[in-house]
Order: C-alpha cells, then structure tokens, then sequence
C-alpha cells in the first residue's frame, strides 16, 4: 500500500528497523519538502517527493534507509511533533510504527489517545479548559457557570474555585428558578456552562472530603461542551474499549441535568438552557446497566435514569407546544428568542439585510433592537421558530427541514420517543417487579406524586404511537417513512435516512422493514456510505436559500449517527449482508481520509467522494481538520462509527480496508456480485 518501493536504499528495511533521528532539524526539513500546502500537514495534496532518508539504529547511523508515501511520511511528522512538544532533542522512530496498518493504527489512537483528549470533568482540574466556548461571541468572553439553586454545595464549591484559582476569572451564577424569556435574555448577555453532577471523594493531598465533577466526552473541533444526541454515539465508542464507567458518568449527568433543568439541554451552555436534541436516554441506560448490573447500585443507577427519562418524555417531548394533539405525535419545537446565541456575527446577514434597510439600522443595532424586542418582525419569528427546531433536531441545517422544521412530526423524533416507550415498559417489569414509584423531584409539571407505573400503561403508549406512525409517516405505495407537516396535513416529501431509524427501534413491521430496505435502501447508498438525503426529493437543491449556502445534513454528505442507526436496525431485522455492506463502504470514507490526510478524522464525509470525502463545502466546513502535525482527538461520533463498525465487518472485510480497498475492489476480489 502505502509503504512504497525503497530504490537507493542502503539498507533494506523491515519491521524491526529504528531510526534515529534529530527532532528540530528532521521535522524543518521533512515539512521544508513535503508541506508543500504550509498546513503543518502532509497529504497526498501535497507535491513533495513523498521520500524521506533516515539514519538506521542498528548501524548507528552510519546506513540510511528511505521513507515513502504520505501515510508513512505523515507518521513520521506526527512522531516528530509529538517529541517536540515534550521537548526531546533526539528520538527513535520504528519503522514497524511508521508502516502500521492504518485500521488498527487508528482505532489504537482512538482508545489510547483520542478519548482521553475529548474528556472533560467540571471541576478545579479543568474548568478552565472546559469553560473555554468558541461559539461565545460576546465583547469579553470570561469563563462562566450557571449553577442550579438546588445545588447549593456547588455553589459554593465554585466560589470557592474562583477564589483560589483567580488567574482562571471564573465567574459564578446561581440560575433562578423560573427562567423566563426575560431571564434567559439576561443571561444570552454572559454565557456560560451549566453545571453536570458531582461526587464527594477524599482529596488524596489535602485527606479532607472535596468534591469533583464526573467525566464526560465532548464531541471535538469547536464544541467543547456535554452534548445530548453526541453522547449516545460516543458512548457507543467508549464501550467497545471498555469505558462503560465513563459512560455511566455521562448518564448521572444527564439525570442531574433533568433533575435541575427539566430536560437534557442540546448542550451545557447556558444559550441552550430553552432547547434539547434527540433524546437517546434510555437505550444509553440499558447499555451501562448490562455492563454493571453485578456491581453495587446499579439498580439504583438504573432506576434514577428511568425516573429521569419518564420525567423528560412528559414534560419535554409529549407537552406542548412540541405535542401535536391532532396527531397524537411529536414535534421538534423549542421555546426561544431572537437569533440563536451561538451563530457567529454575520451568520444571517442575508436574511437580515432588508429589515436593517426598512429600519434604517445596522446588522448589530437591528439584532439588538429585534433580540430585545423592541422591534417586531412576526416573518423573522416565523423563520427563526424553525431554525431552533432545526437545531433542537440535530440536523442543522438541513433542506428537508428548512422553514418547516417546527410543522413536523418527524419520523427520527417519534422513533426515538417510541423506544422510549418500549425501553421503560421492558425496565418496569423485568427490573422493577412491573411497578416503579415515581417521586416528586421525578415529576413533570402537573404530575402526581409517588404514582405507580407499569409496564402496561407504557406498551399501550407504544402500541398507539405505532398506529400513528403508521398513519401518518408510513408510505406504503414508496416503501418509505416520511415527516408529517402538521399545519398542512400533508406528509412532507423529502427523502431522509432518519426512515432506518424504524428499524433501530423495531417500531417497523417485518413486511414494512423488507420494503424498506427494497425500495429507500438503495436511494441512499452511495460508494462511500448512506447519504443523509436523497438528491432528487431535496426542494431546490443548489439555491442559495436564506442565509445558508451550503446544506451539510443534506446530500452528498454523510454522517455516523445515521449509518450507527441504520447498520444496527438493518442486523435487527436480520438483513446482516446488507449491514456489513454499508458498514464497510463509511469505514472506507474514514480510512481513506485517515490514510491520505494525515491521520484525519472528521465531523462528516461527502459519500460521494472516494478521493477527498473530508471536503465539505457548506456553511459550517468541517471539524476535526484544525491540527499540526498529527491528530489528537478526531471527532467524537466519527472515533465511535469506526469502532462500532469494525465489530459488524467480517475479519477479511477488516484485511481489505487495512489496504485502503473500495467496496468494488472488495467484492471482486472475493469474486461476489457488485452491488
């Protein structure tokens, strides 16, 4: 593959040659030749020789053996700026590292490096980094947390951070009770973290009670908070390497958030105190609890996280304004003011420029003036109800849901809250002996108190909501789940590879998920994995509609949690070749990119695009490219998909992507049909 040809070398080496090499001098000449771009990266895009001559241990140095291709060459970088930073002047470089099998190059770095960079604890050991928001926008950002009144020991614990740590100018919040429009317009003025659970330990320094904050993953690039939705897929990664207290620390600060919050918020950022995102909870759960169920508490662990999820799904999901009463389904559709908080300046200029005409203002004056609201703009209201939805969905920004999202009873939401259903049912009576007692920090607004649920009452939730879906987002004559458009009465057009979440949750038939997999299967399936929609059924692909450009949910970009999803709704249902097939074709998109970029790994992939999926023209780019010299993190859900999926491929499907083979090469190797 890429270990090349070695013509000129003095040595012929194997697996077990060592290089010594000076770091400064080595690492300026090899990005002298090969970086030829200047991004501290080398790439096949480069134009270098891709060679590079080292001195041999075994001689030592006397004989020189050669370094070819950009993987190797990128490897060598990495090693090199890896001792730099630890400020080594020599260092020994394996030739066996350098020529690693990328497959098991990357999902080594995964466990070994990537999910310990991405871990992130709210306490006096890294507030500090964990504080630091990108997305603030604000005159004088300052590192900031909102902590709720009913956790009064936090308060405290913060101030007193804040006292003896003055260099980090934390500044500490107590959040009201009751956040109105007006308070949570206040505090858009000073973002800040909202506050995950904490546990008392004994200080091993100090041997006194302290507490600290339990662990949690952020997803990578510019996000660098808890996130809801990206904490299923991470977990799913974590678990494959054996953190499963990892994740049930993520779970506890999800209880607390919905203990203190009401709900999980899109993030713990203050500016997402009114918004969620796809709720996963439950099946997060069930996954810790089948790890730990032999340990003390974990019933415990378990019943606090059912209580949370049923407090969630009553007071969050199945109440207005995101319950449709006329369809009995649910809605993305938040409460919220103004312009979202975490769009940069500028983001929505061409959507505001003729109000700022019509009002003789400014962009800033304008956003002022309409987020205040002392100018109305009931269009803008209009517009922007739907864009938070957008973003409540996970799916920002997407065509499908453009100017609609808060209409929709959409297929993804429903299959989620129905697994909800199923989930709660099957905890109450095989765990809880079909009786679990609700107490009253578990109740939404308007509940009783101490009530009893049962594993009936939340079958008959998910029987009915089956024959909704059926009703309303099934379509038998396409072989397809559409969203609903509540406000027309009409089922919405666009094509989403949310349908195979039907199958993720077993809410489809056997006959419905045999059409499915018919008749939508092959719409998304693209050469380097599942496309989020389809490019016929997109309204007015290409336009530039609003302010957006470019639409990265859309076709021809591909994301994990829908190839997550569907690889495992496929294997649910019993369609195994199917799912390996679509498996194998995303971990070519990651690989490839890993292989030729420099070890990159990224947010989203054009599955379109076999020779660079990482480029993704559209308004938010792509993260997890903004490094030097090697990568230290990748990208939350991304690091998950490849583990995840290299427990579905077969062990040869495994050998042919360690040579970077496309699935075509694959399948004629082993002499099967082309799909």
């Amino acid at each position: 593959m890429h270990a090349g040809i070695l013509r000129g070398a003095d040595d012929i080496p194997h697996k077990a040659t060592n290089f010594i090499v000076e770091v400064q001098s080595t690492q300026e000449a090899l990005l002298d030749r090969e970086d030829t771009d200047h991004n501290h990266q080398i790439t096949i895009d480069d134009t270098g020789p891709k060679v590079l001559v080292l001195r041999t241990v075994k001689s030592k140095g006397f004989r020189t053996a050669e370094i070819r291709g950009a993987y190797a060459l990128s490897n060598v970088l990495g090693a090199l700026t890896f001792a730099q930073e630890d400020k080594e002047k020599y260092a020994i470089l394996r030739w066996s590292s350098l020529h690693e099998g990328p497959v098991t190059r990357l999902a080594r770095l995964i466990k070994d490096v990537f999910w310990e960079n991405l871990t992130r604890r709210l306490d006096a050991s890294m507030i500090a980094a964990a504080a630091t928001d990108a997305k603030d926008w604000t005159e004088n950002p300052q590192p900031r947390i909102y902590v709720p009144r009913g956790a009064p020991e936090q308060f405290e614990y913060y101030t007193r951070v804040a006292k003896e740590k003055p260099e980090i100018n934390l500044d500490v919040q107590l959040i009201p009770s009751n956040v109105t429009e007006e308070v949570y317009k206040k505090m858009l003025e000073k973002p800040g973290l909202l506050a995950l659970e904490m546990e008392e330990f004994v200080n091993p320094v100090t041997g006194e009670k302290d507490l600290r904050g339990l662990p949690f993953i952020v997803p990578g690039g510019r996000f660098n908070e808890l996130y809801n939705w990206d904490s299923y897929f991470n977990a799913i990664g974590l678990l494959a390497n054996g953190y499963v207290h990892l994740v049930q620390s993520i779970v506890r600060n999800f209880i607390f958030e919905i203990q203190h919050y009401g709900f999980v918020p899109n993030a713990n950022r203050s500016y997402y105190l009114l918004r969620s995102q796809p709720p996963f909870l439950t099946s997060l759960a069930l996954k810790v609890y089948r790890r730990i169920r032999h340990e003390p508490d974990s019933k415990e662990f378990l019943r606090n996280a059912t209580l949370a999820a049923i407090k969630e799904y009553n007071q969050v999901w199945t109440a207005e304004p995101r319950y449709d009463p006329k369809t009995g389904l649910s809605r993305y559709r938040p409460q919220g003011v103004g312009i979202p908080p975490e769009c940069e300046k500028g983001a929505f200029s061409g959507l505001l420029e003729p109000y700022c005409k019509k009002h003789n203002m400014t962009e800033d004056e304008f956003t002022e003036a309409y987020n205040s609201g002392a100018v109305k703009e009931p269009v803008l209201d209009e517009y922007f109800l739907h864009d938070r939805a957008v973003r409540e969905s996970g799916h920002d920004v997407s065509l499908r849901f453009e100017g609609v999202c808060a209409d929709l009873a959409c297929i993804d939401l429903n299959c989620l809250l129905y697994r909800y259903e199923t989930d709660i049912a099957e905890i109450i009576r095989t765990e809880f002996d079909d009786k679990l007692q609700v107490p009253a920090e578990f109740c939404a607004i308007g509940d009783i108190p101490d009530r009893i649920e049962t594993s009936a009452f939340w079958d008959r939730k998910a029987r009915l909501r089956k024959e909704r879906i059926d009703k309303y987002l099934w379509d038998a004559e396409k072989g397809m789940y559409f969203d609903y458009n509540t406000k027309t009465g009409k089922k919405h057009t666009v094509e989403s590879a949310t349908c195979f979440w039907t199958l993720w949750c077993g809410v489809a038939s056997p006959r419905q998920a045999a059409q499915l997999v018919s008749s939508a299967l092959p719409k998304f399936e693209k050469p380097g994995g599942l496309v989020g929609t389809t490019e016929e059924s997109i309204p007015n692909r290409g336009k530039n509609l609003k302010c957006h450009d470019g639409h990265q949910w859309d076709y021809p970009f591909g994301w994990s949690p829908h190839q997550i999803l569907a690889w495992d709704g496929l294997r649910r249902y019993g369609y195994y070749q199917d799912a390996e097939r679509v498996c194998y074709r995303w971990l070519y998109s990651i690989i490839k990119v890993f292989v030729d970029f420099n070890g990159a790994v990224v947010e989203k992939y054009d599955v379109t695009n076999l020779r660079a999926p990482h480029i993704v023209k559209a308004e938010y780019g792509n993260q997890g490219l903004d490094f030097k010299g090697y990568a230290k993190e990748g990208f939350g859900w991304t690091n998950a998909s490849f583990l995840h999926g290299l427990s579905i491929v077969s062990i040869r499907m495994r050998r042919a992507l360690e040579v970077c083979a496309t699935y075509e090469a694959y399948s004629e190797s082993i002499g099967a049909e082309k799909f």
